[in-house]
């Protein structure tokens, strides 16, 4: 039986999964801890990465030995700076590190909004890696003169695991300095992050196509992880194009991941661009595109919730799903941490439309129906920049095995709602990769991209459950009070938070 590995590195933890390359059946599981963050300096040493892909993997078992391939997805936009020796030259970077925020006011001045949208397909964010290349130049420039490879944190196990510098166009994409309609680094970019016309190009990881293996592992990590020499590494993406393949997404399916914050994205064949900013122009791992949107305030929204009604998640779904269908009813705006999409990071949220007939039930549906409200808002962005939402509706994250959270959503939107059988879908998205990769570079070499979609039903990873909208869920003039709320200018924003000191080179 030839057995392949996905694995998930998230900000929180590395996950493994081992698979039957051929079926897609579920064989083992590993898991393993990184160190906790503490934004708005989030940085992580990616020896860390390292040692808990390490641990995850060993805990597959004995069936490691049937190993044939193997690919990382992992946490996207982080910075990975390595020298000359292979040592890295600072902690790296995490997507949530903000402190590089003015850094992206400063990119988008200086080339542009509609240059960044046009040419790269996103608006520099800070989350985006530019930004972060452009902190560590302007604050730690003795750092920069000695960088020998630029790498994202998916870069950096992959070359760990086969000694490559390679990339893929998927996490590429979330740099800032990749246009993925022609497949190139853009050396302006570059050099409005860097303040210099220096050539970095042989820095930057080469970008391999859909089907390219990095390389075979190394003898030495091959004994590390107890697995054979001529196991196969895949070139890896990002969580989100992970997580795509492990959906088997088709053109037209949209995504709605309910997790601490929220993200909203769908497969195109072609690049959108939104100048806004509030598009992201991604690449996905199959040679097409995934246009994504951002909010930083979904579940921990209904959490925060639950705990002033004296309840959990459960209970105030179940609070919610009592209060019925009609839109007389409180209206949250969620921004309780601020929001990414709209850009309105030191927003507060605010609850309108209080009665003396106001319930626990009401209050406990305004808390989804905000989130819900939130996330359909970054829909509406992705279809106006020319995303499609034509094809299945998909519900993922912790947010998607909550009974209201799904009913909510099927009500406002009157469509069906389809819920994965798998919530691990990144892990297994990365496993996929590594059995296509396998069959084109073993089997097929002529094979096409489409045997991404041919596997993932061969997997079964298209099987969901169904949740339909009841009868009458107003969701226009839901959706529409929510507008109007959110458009207050409610006098109420915080000051601009304070940045804490950034975490000291190792």
């Amino acid at each position: 039986m030839a057995l392949v590995i996905g694995i998930d590195s998230s900000t929180q933890s590395t996950k493994a999964e081992l698979r039957d390359a051929e079926t897609g059946e579920l064989i083992a599981t590993g898991r393993a801890t990184h160190p906790p963050t503490q934004p708005p300096v989030s940085e992580q040493d990616p020896a860390s990465w390292w040692e808990a892909l390490v641990d995850a993997v060993r805990q597959l078992g004995e069936q490691r030995k049937d190993v044939v391939a193997m690919s990382v997805a992992g946490q996207q936009h982080g910075l990975a700076l390595v020298d000359t020796e292979g040592a890295s030259l600072r902690p790296a970077k995490l997507w949530n590190d903000t402190t590089s925020a003015p850094n992206a006011d400063r990119l988008v001045r200086d080339l542009g909004a509609e240059w960044w949208s046009s040419t790269t397909g996103s608006v520099p964010v800070a989350a985006f890696t530019i930004t972060k290349l452009a902190y560590v130049a302007e604050h730690e420039p003795d750092i920069i003169d000695k960088v020998a490879k630029v790498m994202l944190p998916h870069d950096y196990l992959t070359w760990r695991l086969s000694g490559a510098h390679v990339t893929d166009r998927g996490d590429a994409s979330g740099t800032g300095w990749f246009d993925g309609v022609n497949g190139s680094y853009l050396p302006s970019a570059i050099s409005s992050a860097l303040g210099t016309e220096a050539d970095w190009l042989d820095r930057l990881p080469t970008v391999l196509g859909p089907l390219d293996a990095a390389g075979q592992i190394s003898g030495s990590v091959a004994t590390e992880l107890g697995l054979p020499s001529s196991v196969v590494i895949g070139p890896g993406t990002g969580d989100n194009m992970g997580a795509a393949l492990g959906l088997g997404l088709g053109t037209g399916d949209v995504v709605l991941s309910l997790g601490t914050s929220g993200t909203v994205y769908a497969k195109s064949n072609q690049r959108t661009t939104d100048s806004s900013g509030a598009v992201a122009g991604f690449c996905d791992a199959t040679g097409a595109f995934l246009p994504l949107v951002c909010t930083l305030n979904a579940t921990k929204v209904t959490d925060t919730v639950a705990q002033w009604l004296g309840t959990d998640a459960p209970g105030l779904a179940e609070l919610a799903l009592a209060a019925g269908t009609s839109p007389i009813s409180p209206v949250l705006v969620p921004y309780f941490d601020g929001e990414r999409t709209p850009n309105r990071p030191d927003s507060n949220g605010i609850m309108v439309g209080l009665t003396n007939d106001t319930s626990r039930e009401h209050l406990a549906r305004a808390a989804h129906d905000g989130v819900v409200c939130g996330l359909l808002e970054g829909l509406s962005a992705l279809e106006n920049c020319g995303g499609s939402s034509s094809g299945r509706l998909l519900v993922v994250g912790g947010g998607a095995r909550s009974t209201a959270y799904r009913q909510r959503l099927a009500d406002i939107t009157g469509r069906e709602i389809h819920i994965p059988e798998s919530d691990e879908t990144v892990a297994t998205g990365a496993a996929l990769q590594a059995a296509v990769v396998h069959a084109a570079t073993h089997e097929n070499a002529t094979m096409s991209e489409t045997h991404f979609d041919d596997l993932a039903t061969q997997w079964s990873l298209k099987n969901t459950q169904v949740s339909g909208p009841r009868a009458d869920g107003f969701g226009d003039e839901i959706r529409e009070r929510y507008r109007n709320a959110a458009s207050f200018d409610d006098g109420l924003c915080r000051a601009p938070r304070t940045p804490a000191e950034p975490a000291s080179n190792m």
